[in-house]
């Protein structure tokens, strides 16, 4: 039945299943950091970069990112 979905590519304002997300990134990553909660509301962080500082620098440069969506909707 989930061979007829398409995923859409762009920028949506609906939220996304956290599997869905995981499962499009499989394998194409060379790097990754994940946040988030998990089901009992804690709080969830893994990565696969072991230097903080490095994490650091992909979330800011991602940060910056994410901070520039609503102008570019403008």
């Amino acid at each position: 039945m989930t061979d007829n979905i398409t995923n859409f590519p762009g920028i949506t304002y609906l939220d996304i299943p956290p599997d869905r997300i995981l499962d499009q990134a499989k394998g194409s990553l060379e790097s990754v950091v994940v946040i988030g909660y998990t089901k009992d509301g804690e709080e969830y962080f893994a990565s696969s970069v072991a230097d903080g500082a490095e994490v650091l620098w992909m979330m800011e440069r991602n940060k910056l990112k994410l901070l520039a969506v609503p102008d570019a909707n403008d």
